[in-house]
């Protein structure tokens, strides 16, 4: 028999991957249960090997990466028991056993899938048909408890066996299958420091043993606890009221992010969780939150510690701009001398010293990543370290994993492996957007071209239902968001902008695209004609510029600013003289900001269409119409009649002022600001001199 190269892994006889994938989404979907991404599941079963036609003992386990709330079958790995068992054989020791991963390469069965995860050898080598590996917030609190394995043996009496920490690994799998053996009357573990694993003889069995494990860990703490584990409120600590508290932190966000983007560019999210504002309001919270996370899933995402603002709430603004400043240069020294000392010959570089977590009394948390999503992960893993305190604390003291497990994790080399595997970013990514009259048209296309290229992307127009609808095709509220916003008012401005920097942290990247046209000569234009273009353009523009440079500059990390004004800035045209001027006022703007705001690192350039007729909002609400009149052709044909007279003889659509937008921003023209570029397939009387 011929086998195909690219055969599939056969499916199971019993449908024990669809069992296992249906067990792990319902795990995964409750936070109780694991964390995002967090923990693995496996099953053991029987299928015809292709090649022999003859059964072939597999085992399902979720590989490298994935999130059991999301699993789906390709998320899965699959591998032949007994090449995986055999490894026990040719196992060299605990020194070397990471050497043990790339061996479970050859104990693959068929191709595709998943990589194998470094717990692949827990599921493998223990002898249930079905495991489950959580990081529940009740688990790990009897795990990092001081007396944990005291407090293990009271919670569960024989059902649940303690396991001292060790490092995830083969020599951890051959421990947890050293236990199952010794302890037939056992469900489970308790991991020191790190989470729990349950088994069962069949995947429901195993699933209840799981959540008897957490639900009965969750039990034991709230009975045996402490009404107060964090200590007494802290005067001036408290939360600050809802409204109030968004406002601090909009002022505050574009500082702290400046300060974690030091190393390199970050995303922020910003959270106020009643848990969150309860622990920054407590007398333990600097030492507890000094000793750091414990669990790996934990501190490989919001590093070993965060940094913790001392002063209260109700502290001045530049006092706690000031003292941020002081605490993020101490604690980047720190973390270098947390390095430093553990730090091998062949370690890793020190991939940056900028907090992942800020936790600021009265106001919230701040964490940051490489997009959104890392960063909102990051925080919801905080809020998971936070829960696992508080149950510690409860009924002993909270005693992490040490320092030097954590560096040991931290950049371990496996994990600098799977780093280094990551897709290379995207032009855009870490920047933020801030793109006004986005909701259609010539704003539509630069949305979604600039999320297309990496950026987080705030979708503001005055039309708060059409913004939303771009955010939404655009996607998750991780990569769009839509604001509601008249640019023609300055509160209603500040408050978008309050709005962008609470979503993604900050802003980098503005494009002043609002705009509206009415056609008319002279001697028909009306006060309120003219005045309602300059409002939305003009003026629209400046205080969109205007609320907009604060940000940028309290982040200090540059920033473009970018007007789209006219071909009609430089070009008289007719029977448009309110539009004209107020375009031609945009662009003296781009000049002016050009000048005051290089200092800062700050570029602003504009770009002039003209005849973008197709998908434009503008012709689309009467200005086509007007235009047509006025040249004397169909409106169905003015797009048709604008390219006509242009020097390429090429219709301007949307989306080639959405590419002139990226191609400013891009990352290539890095030393030009002041420039308009021309997007009207060649208008000569419009040539910039």
């Amino acid at each position: 028999m011929t086998v195909s190269d690219s055969s599939p892994t056969p499916p199971p006889r019993s449908g024990t991957a669809a069992e296992l994938v249906a067990r792990s989404n319902r795990l995964g979907a409750d936070p109780r249960n694991t964390n995002y991404a967090g923990g693995n599941t496996s099953a053991k079963g029987t299928a015809t090997d292709p090649v022999t036609q003859q059964p072939v003992d597999l085992v399902w386990v979720k590989g490298s990466g994935g999130d059991l709330g999301t699993l789906t079958a390709k998320g899965l790995a699959v591998l032949r028991l007994d090449r995986l068992n055999s490894l026990v054989d040719v196992y060299p020791g605990v020194d070397r056993e990471d050497e043990m991963v790339a061996a479970f390469d050859y104990c693959l069965h068929g191709k595709g899938g998943a990589a194998p995860s470094i717990d692949t050898a827990m599921h493998g080598l223990v002898d249930a048909p079905h495991v489950d590996h959580l990081h529940p917030d009740s688990g790990i609190a009897l795990a990092t408890a001081a007396d944990g394995e005291k407090l293990t043996t009271e919670c569960f009496g024989e059902r649940v066996v303690w396991v001292p920490w060790r490092r995830p690994g083969f020599q951890l799998g051959l421990d947890i299958a050293a236990v199952k053996r010794e302890n037939p009357e056992a469900i489970g573990c308790i991991l020191g420091g790190h989470g729990i694993t349950a088994w069962g003889n069949t995947s429901a069995e195993c699933e209840a043993n799981s959540l008897e494990i957490i639900r009965t860990a969750e039990a034991f703490l709230a009975d045996r606890g402490v009404a107060e584990p964090f200590g007494a409120v802290v005067e001036g600590f408290e939360a600050l009221p809802p409204e109030e508290r968004r406002q601090r932190a909009a002022a505050l966000s574009p500082v702290i992010r400046g300060l974690a983007s030091t190393d390199k560019p970050q995303v922020g999210h910003y959270t106020d969780s009643e848990v969150v504002l309860e622990f920054t309001a407590r007398e333990k919270l600097a030492e507890l939150a000094a000793l750091g996370t414990s669990c790996p899933d934990h501190f490989l995402r919001t590093k070993v510690r965060p940094l913790v603002l001392d002063l209260p709430a109700t502290a001045p603004l530049e006092d706690a701009v000031a003292r941020l400043r002081e605490l993020h240069a101490a604690y980047r020294e720190d973390y270098a001398a947390y390095y430093n000392r553990h730090a091998e010959p062949d370690s890793p570089a020190m991939r940056g010293a900028d907090p992942a977590i800020v936790l600021v009394p009265g106001v919230g948390m701040f964490s940051f990543g490489k997009d959104k999503q890392t960063a909102r992960v990051a925080g919801e893993f905080y809020v998971n370290a936070i829960n696992v305190m508080r149950g510690a604390e409860a009924v002993s003291t909270y005693a992490p994993i040490d320092e030097r497990e954590k560096f040991r994790i931290e950049y371990w080399a496996l994990e600098e492996a799977k780093l280094q595997r990551m897709p290379k970013a995207k032009p855009l990514a870490t920047r933020v957007a801030f793109v006004t009259g986005g909701g259609s048209g010539i704003g539509k296309a630069i949305a979604q071209r600039l999320a297309a290229e990496g950026a987080c992307v705030v979708v503001a127009d005055l039309d708060l239902a059409a913004a939303e609808a771009v955010a939404k095709e655009i996607g998750s509220s991780d990569v769009a968001v839509a604001v509601g916003a008249d640019v023609s008012s300055g509160e209603a401005v500040e408050a978008a902008l309050r709005e962008a920097v609470l979503a993604f942290g900050g802003v980098d990247l503005i494009v002043n695209n609002a705009g509206l046209s009415i056609s008319k000569s002279l001697l028909e234009t009306t006060e309120r004609d003219w005045d309602l273009q300059h409002d939305v353009m003009a003026k629209g523009s400046f205080l969109v510029s205007r609320a907009a440079a604060k940000v940028l500059i309290d982040q200090g990390l540059g920033g473009d600013i970018v007007y789209i004004s006219s071909k009609n800035s430089v070009f008289a045209g007719p029977n448009n003289v309110a539009y004209g001027a107020a375009k031609a006022d945009q662009a003296h703007q781009v000049r002016l900001l050009a000048a005051e705001l290089g200092g800062y690192g700050i570029r602003v350039n504009g770009v002039n269409p003209d005849g973008v007729v197709r998908g434009s909002g503008i012709f689309a609400k009467g200005w086509g119409a007007q235009r047509a009149a006025v040249y004397g052709v169909p409106e169905s044909e003015l797009g048709a009649y604008y390219a006509q007279r242009t020097l390429l003889k090429r219709e301007v659509l949307p989306e080639h002022v959405a590419a002139a937008v990226f191609a400013l921003t891009g990352g290539e023209l890095t030393h030009t600001t002041g420039l308009h570029v021309p997007v009207d397939a060649g208008v000569a009387a419009a040539f910039l001199r």
